[in-house]
């Protein structure tokens, strides 16, 4: 599988022992450090397009989409901190599998990162026009300005998604003058979002509008929705594997970890378990209180989350009794529903607050993704020109930012995440492959933490995301290949003669810069 162009991993390597870190963490930090980086943007913005795919099985699809992650994260762990450098799955697959593959690769996180930044937005968006602007302003944004042309939330006759599309350019602006976030300030916004998640959990399941019968039927799509349909519980884990992304910021720590042996898996498994109850919890609470069962179309399959068809069926309700699937800010709607609405605003004011710094750091990463790839000669290095004042990658992030703006004027938020899963999924299929690779190729490398059974592990984590990926809705599992033909065509028309590494110019450069992966989605 390995395809020519192999880029050295002893120069990799070289260039991260020069910079080692003092292993300081223990198994504690890395939980907290894993919790702060999942709970983010799924959770708060795509609980509705997982109930109407899904239903109360909803919480199942949360199980299943926590249990691969888990076994994903296992893998992702030692060869993080094998190499720990930047550019992600993207070095790894050119250190085992060679340059081609590692394009691809590459060529995946683009879209995994700019699709990402854009559901982020588009959710920023719900909370914006819901809280902000209705409950606390009074103001209520026309409806051609509030949505894409395929919107949830009931939104018929949306033209753009403007707060969606404004968020974006500021986040752009703001990584072009180079302002960066204090650990302290994300600190204090991942407490904002735990605390009000928690809140949540404390105000619906003990509430007396808690009903069990709202749960039945559990699963009125089945578990299977057929392939391709992206319903049933395994769509929904498909999409809301979304709210699971960002775990493998815990494996990048594992160099600076005591005992990582013990305190790397502790941390990933313990974090993602937990994240997983929460979230299981949190679904719980919304379903028991206001229900949670998907809107039918005519052949008694749910209509498409994000789709003209559901947008219409919604737009049919009160906005006072606006059914779960249809709202743009399911949380806080909940809350409202049952009596809670200073609270819900409360929620919607943390969603507001706390999400555009998960679009700045989806953002962040890629760019810093194209930055490597331009700095490796596979893109033009036009693209990873430093701005003479800011000293920031500003064409990059211009080009960027424009993309992820567009993609969150005209698309829903639950469509968005299925195309960034796609992307993921992939990769983490690459690191997998790559893992057990290394086994073979370097079984004597210094491995600060080795994968238990990876022999069962690493295959079942390549099983378990091929088998989400083909669970995702058609359209979303076309996107990848797509666009990896016009990856291709890149790669064969410009990549391939211009590579550095082709030319015979090896140079390592990753530990320059820290490239997070999609913390808090």
């Amino acid at each position: 599988m390995k395809f020519a162009r192999v880029k050295p991993l002893d120069a990799i390597l070289a260039t991260a022992k020069a910079k080692s870190l003092e292993p300081t963490l223990g198994w504690f930090q890395l939980t907290l450090f894993g919790i702060g980086c999942v709970i983010g943007t799924g959770i708060f913005v795509l609980t509705s397009a997982g109930a109407q795919k899904a239903g109360p099985g909803l919480m199942l699809a949360f199980a299943i989409a926590g249990a691969i992650c888990i076994i994903a994260a296992l893998c992702y762990a030692e060869i993080a901190a094998m190499i720990p450098v930047a550019g992600s799955a993207y070095t790894y697959t050119y250190s085992t599998m060679g340059e081609m593959l590692a394009w691809t690769v590459g060529w995946a996180l683009i879209l995994e990162y700019a699709v990402a930044a854009s559901a982020v937005s588009v959710g920023w968006s719900g909370y914006f026009t819901g809280t902000i602007l209705n409950e606390f302003l009074g103001i209520q944004l026309p409806t051609f300005l509030a949505g894409a042309p395929l919107s949830m939330g009931g939104i018929e006759g949306g033209l753009i998604n403007l707060p969606a599309v404004f968020i974006a350019l500021v986040m752009t602006w703001l990584l072009i003058i180079g302002t960066s976030e204090s650990a302290f300030v994300n600190a204090i916004l991942v407490a904002i979002k735990v605390t009000a998640l928690t809140a949540f959990i404390f105000l619906t399941l003990p509430s007396d509008q808690f009903d069990p019968a709202r749960f039945n039927p559990f699963l009125p799509a089945g578990v299977f929705g057929g392939f391709g349909s992206g319903i049933g519980a395994v769509g929904a884990a498909a999409t809301i594997f979304f709210a699971y992304v960002g775990f493998d910021a815990v494996s990048t720590a594992a160099e600076e970890t005591k005992n990582p042996q013990r305190n790397v898996p502790i941390g990933l498994v313990g974090s993602l378990l937990f994240c997983t109850v929460f979230y299981i919890l949190v679904a719980a609470g919304a379903i028991g209180t206001i229900g949670g069962q998907p809107i039918m179309g005519p052949n008694g399959i749910p209509f498409p989350a994000g789709s003209e068809e559901l947008a219409r069926q919604c737009a049919t309700y009160a906005a006072d009794a606006l059914p779960l699937v249809c709202s743009d800010e399911a949380l806080a709607h909940v809350l409202r529903q049952i009596g809670w609405s200073g609270v819900g605003n409360a929620l919607g004011v943390a969603a507001f607050l706390a999400l555009p710094s998960v679009i700045l750091i989806l953002m962040f990463g890629q760019t810093r993704i194209f930055f490597v790839m331009s700095r490796d000669g596979l893109l033009p290095e036009k693209l990873s020109k430093v701005h003479p004042k800011w000293k920031t990658p500003y064409v990059v992030t211009a080009m960027t930012g424009g993309a992820v703006a567009f993609a969150a004027a005209f698309l829903p938020v639950g469509k968005l995440a299925d195309i960034a899963n796609a992307g993921t999924l992939y990769a983490f299929m690459m690191v997998a492959i790559a893992v057990m690779m290394l086994r073979r190729m370097e079984p004597t490398r210094e491995r600060k933490f080795r994968t238990p059974a990876l022999w069962l592990l690493g295959p079942l984590t390549i099983a378990g995301c091929v088998f989400l990926f083909f669970n995702l809705p058609i359209d979303a599992m076309l996107v990848l290949p797509i666009w990896g033909a016009l990856g291709m065509l890149i790669y064969f028309a410009y990549s391939k003669g211009a590579s550095h590494l082709g030319q015979g110019r090896v140079e390592v450069h990753e530990a320059d810069i820290d490239i997070p992966h999609t913390p808090g989605t």
